[in-house]
């Protein structure tokens, strides 16, 4: 029986447990796009044995941990005060999640307590189960596109069964607008609302698998350095000044924008304390256009260098 690509898709749950699969169903699924899994990967230890003949040595794996990736389209649940589908995944990268009943879901980093989740992959009958997966992400936009949330989770390997294709019920997730005038605004980068072509943001997580002897396997994230790149057509130095603004040390200012119309499919994102570096240009259609990387900061208080909001 050859397994169809095709048919694959992956259920998503939240641990109570750490490493315990939560048992998910397929009310817990998510719909994704350019799904893949490693589902073995390992450190290897050569065991360079000399015989006298020629010939490989065997080689011992250790480490033996799965990745999954993924990607969401960046779009709200469907209604306002609802966390989007994808929301565990979320939490799962190092995220708190603040719900406001009929009003806004929220997210924003955390430095401790992280969540964790159970993926289940299934490719045409065939089951990965990943437990203790935690994970990292970049959100890119780009103006004619629709906007996604690219994760990236690392999770302990179980070996895998045959299990049929469940019933899968998709929910929580409305249809995505493209990130274009009209259906994105409110931009502003170090309080200058110019023409937007892209924006991307690098969750940056630092993710370590470790299997220590007499220890739970676990995935941790050790640190977090978020940063990104936002494309404007270039403005006049009277108009705004990105270089000098580069070069003032000590000095942060904001990134935001709103992507969405409608209640309950709006995401905001929004950071007041934006650090940008070296400013250079770009081409497009023969207009000149600045590629500005940015860094975002925490405050003392911490965990507060941007936020997502769902309303």
């Amino acid at each position: 029986m050859a397994l169809l690509l095709r048919k694959r898709l992956i259920i998503v749950e939240t641990e109570s447990v750490y490493g315990t699969d939560p048992t998910p169903d397929g009310a817990d699924a998510v719909l994704v796009r350019d799904l893949n899994i490693t589902p073995q990967q390992s450190d290897g230890s050569n065991r360079d044995l000399h015989p006298p003949y020629l010939g490989a040595s065997e080689q011992l794996l250790a480490n033996t941990r799965v990745e999954c990736t993924f990607s969401v389209e960046l779009a709200g649940s469907g209604a306002a005060g609802t966390a989007p589908q994808y929301g565990k995944a979320l939490q799962a990268c190092g995220l708190s999640e603040t719900v406001s009943a009929g009003v806004s879901v929220t997210y924003a980093p955390v430095s401790a307590s992280f969540g964790s989740v159970t993926i289940h992959y299934n490719i045409d009958g065939v089951r990965h189960k990943v437990t203790g997966a935690r994970g990292t992400f970049t959100l890119n936009a780009n103006v004619g596109e629709i906007p996604t949330i690219d994760f990236t989770f690392t999770g302990i390997y179980n070996a895998p069964d045959d299990s049929a294709l469940p019933s899968v019920t998709y929910a929580n997730q409305a249809t995505p607008l493209i990130f274009k005038n009209g259906n994105t605004d409110t931009f502003s980068l170090l309080s200058y609302s110019g023409c937007l072509q892209s924006v991307s943001l690098d969750l940056g997580n630092t993710l370590v698998y470790r299997e220590l002897i007499g220890c739970t396997k676990e995935v941790l994230i050790t640190d977090r350095s978020s940063s990104g790149t936002v494309v404007v057509q270039a403005p006049t130095i009277a108009q705004k000044d990105y270089f000098a603004a580069a070069l003032t040390d000590g000095t942060l200012g904001n990134l935001t924008f709103q992507h969405g119309t409608t209640a309950g499919n709006i995401v905001d994102f929004a950071s007041t304390r934006i650090d940008i570096g070296d400013v250079s240009y770009g081409d497009q259609d023969g207009i000149a256009m600045l590629n500005i990387p940015y860094t975002a900061i925490p405050s003392t208080a911490g965990n507060d260098e941007f936020s997502l909001v769902y309303t």
